[in-house]
């Protein structure tokens, strides 16, 4: 099927042409006629399978220009970097066309955005949190929001937007299109469609959990952190690895890893996560975008921003505690039709999340064998460290309560007032009190 078998205008399809689109992907098919019918819709879709096109296209076929410069269509997205890559997406897509697409998010000064609102905007692309924030200082005016775009919804609940989700939905005109696309449907999903959906409608481009049939996976069971980090230099050497994304499970992480490898391939290696400034992450992604940054380490909600084309391999060097997040790590592989390579490094101590990244796959992760030029280290990091288990003291010699002259700490240290005064003296030793000075005189 080509995008011309579709019912979209000439400025549209002109837009396609310029971009080099020709064949829509399985969920742009199934949404399209679905949302252009008006219907609520959740679709489910993997990272890479063209998420952002599916939503945006009907919605360009169906716009109509208005003088009224508040914005029609909301799309509501986790990170700073979705917000651009959807924003630009949005432009080149209605490039024939008169709409004025903006995006805002946190972490920038937001008088500046404001200003950029009141200048008019049509499509806004937005944080939940700095979307709130000028919709309850009057910037943001919803009164003609007639299509609703949530996308990555569960990654917005997973790291905390719950409120922000709820607040919005709850100011949004009554009488609008819901649309929601995430790569997993979560109980929190659930519950944010029952209590604000119109019996949405669902459309799956495959089962949720399924690897992308693009995506050659393999894993190599390795003892600890340095010798991952020497299979890792090993790997890069490929010259076949000409754009990979390496995932580390913390900021911390991520930096260490960076301090091991960077010296061993001169300015080819990037990291990103949220500890980096706005302008360092946006000039980071345009080196690995553009090639002239081979390797880039990230976090798992930096890299939920990310739409990097032509990503070779990605390398799970920690397997993620979260089965969901495996599957959205090595969605950043073998998009638009092209294959693709993800590597996950596995200790003993991550075998229990391999196997339930498996579970949800309903299939494993084939292991290869370790490279025969491979050093296996044997130098540990402090958290790799056996803990020992030293028996405590202080429990061994606790004193029990009436035990003969041992008394438990605590009753050594209460402290009684024992002094009498000499009258409380003389009433105990006379039965009756006792006065100083003379008896008094009777009357002669």
């Amino acid at each position: 099927m080509k995008f011309e078998e579709l019912n979209l205008n000439k400025q549209l399809l002109a837009a396609l042409n310029d971009l080099g689109y020709v064949h829509p992907t399985t969920i742009q098919q199934k949404a399209f006629s679905v949302i252009m019918s008006g219907r609520d819709v959740v679709g489910i879709a993997q990272t890479g399978t063209g998420k952002t096109l599916a939503y945006l296209l009907p919605m360009l076929r169906q716009w109509e220009f208005s003088k009224d410069r508040s914005p029609k269509i909301i799309v509501m997205v986790p990170t700073r970097e979705l917000v651009m890559q959807v924003v630009e997406t949005a432009q080149k897509l209605s490039a024939y066309m008169t709409i004025t697409v903006k995006g805002v998010y946190g972490g920038t000064n937001i008088r500046t955005q404001m200003a950029h609102i009141n200048e008019g905007v049509d499509l806004l692309v937005a944080t939940p949190g700095r979307l709130l924030d000028l919709i309850l200082n009057g910037t943001v005016n919803l009164k003609l929001v007639k299509r609703l775009v949530i996308d990555e919804v569960d990654e917005m609940l997973s790291i905390g937007f719950s409120y922000q989700l709820s607040t919005i939905l709850n100011l949004m005109p009554p009488r609008r299109q819901n649309l929601l696309f995430s790569a997993t449907i979560t109980p929190e999903v659930e519950n944010l469609m029952n209590d604000y959906f119109n019996t949405p409608q669902r459309i799956e481009a495959a089962p949720v959990g399924t690897p992308l049939a693009s995506i050659n996976q393999q894993g190599y069971e390795l003892p600890n952190f340095y010798t991952k980090v020497n299979l890792l230099r090993l790997l890069l050497r490929d010259e076949n690895m000409s754009k990979v994304l390496v995932f580390a499970v913390t900021k911390k992480l991520a930096d260490e890893l960076y301090q091991e490898i960077s010296a061993d391939f001169p300015a080819q290696i990037g990291v990103i996560h949220a500890n980096k400034s706005q302008n360092v992450r946006f000039e980071m992604v345009r080196k690995f975008q553009d090639g002239s940054c081979r390797v880039l380490i990230a976090t798992d909600l930096i890299a939920r921003g990310l739409d990097v084309a032509e990503v070779t391999h990605v390398i799970n060097f920690d397997t993620p505690d979260e089965p969901e997040n495996y599957i959205h790590r090595i969605g950043r592989t073998g998009r638009a039709d092209r294959r693709g390579e993800a590597i996950s490094f596995i200790t003993p101590k991550e075998t229990p999340y391999r196997e339930a990244i498996e579970s949800l796959m309903r299939m494993q992760i084939p292991i290869f064998a370790l490279p025969a030029e491979l050093g296996i280290s044997e130098q540990l990091t402090p958290d790799e460290m056996p803990k020992l288990n030293m028996p405590n003291i202080h429990e061994k010699f606790k004193l029990k309560k009436n035990t003969g002259a041992f008394q438990e700490k605590a009753e050594w240290n209460v402290k009684e007032n024992n002094h009498m005064t000499r009258a409380e003296k003389m009433k105990l030793k006379y039965g009756k009190p006792k006065t100083r000075g003379q008896k008094k005189k009777g009357k002669k």
